[in-house]
């Protein structure tokens, strides 16, 4: 099967336990499967404990499984080396985290522009280019007057969108998002489950962690 004709995530057999200190191991994912095609909008749903971010980590090439395999795009992930892997998941994927994941001390610009400081050797052009991007996406999303504030200083549902924005930088095809609207109010959940269906519509692939129906 060719890169182009493949699902954008096929997931075969996949299981993962826990376990530390020579004690019992707890299976929380046992021989999954599935495919996600693209412009696929997939909400994977379960309560607390059910496995759900794991399933996110193995699918973003996070954490690797006991055993299964995930292909992204065609490419067998866990064939991958470690920077395979690493670059795979800054170039193709777009992540965005329950806990927004930003950094205290930067800018809503700087946490935006986070993806394009890797590789540290980028070309100044593309670093221009990147900045105007993201002050686009800012604009887009209605962070254009909070480019220079920190998170602390912002709304939770204003976090998220930075979070939804940095996850877009790259203009990527894939975003996997855990439980967005997890620390949201209902008003801001509703404007982020919008904001993910507008950009499904616009070709994204969507697979949402959520354990709310």
């Amino acid at each position: 099967m060719s890169p182009d004709s493949a699902p954008v995530i096929q997931a075969r057999n996949l299981s993962f336990s826990y376990g530390s200190g020579g004690g019992p191991r707890v299976t929380v994912l046992s021989d999954v499967s599935f495919d996600i095609r693209r412009g696929d909008f997939v909400a994977i749903q379960g309560p607390s404990g059910s496995g759900k971010s794991t399933l996110f980590y193995l699918l973003g090439a996070l954490l690797a499984p006991d055993s299964g395999r995930v292909w992204l795009g065609g490419t067998d992930v866990f064939a991958l080396s470690a920077d395979e892997r690493a670059w795979l998941r800054n170039e193709k994927i777009g992540f965005v985290f329950q806990q927004f994941h930003l950094l205290a001390r930067a800018s809503v610009l700087d946490n935006i522009l986070l993806p394009a400081s890797y590789p540290a050797e980028r070309e100044a052009t593309d670093q221009a280019e990147m900045e105007t991007r993201a002050r686009e996406l800012a604009a887009r999303l209605g962070l254009e007057s909070h480019l220079h504030h920190l998170p602390n200083q912002l709304s939770g549902g204003q976090q998220q969108r930075v979070a939804i924005a940095r996850a877009l930088l790259k203009d990527v095809d894939l975003i996997l998002a855990d439980e967005p609207t997890g620390n949201l109010d209902s008003k801001n959940a509703e404007q982020t489950l919008q904001l993910l269906e507008e950009l499904n519509r616009q070709g994204k692939t969507i697979v949402l962690i959520t354990h709310d129906s």
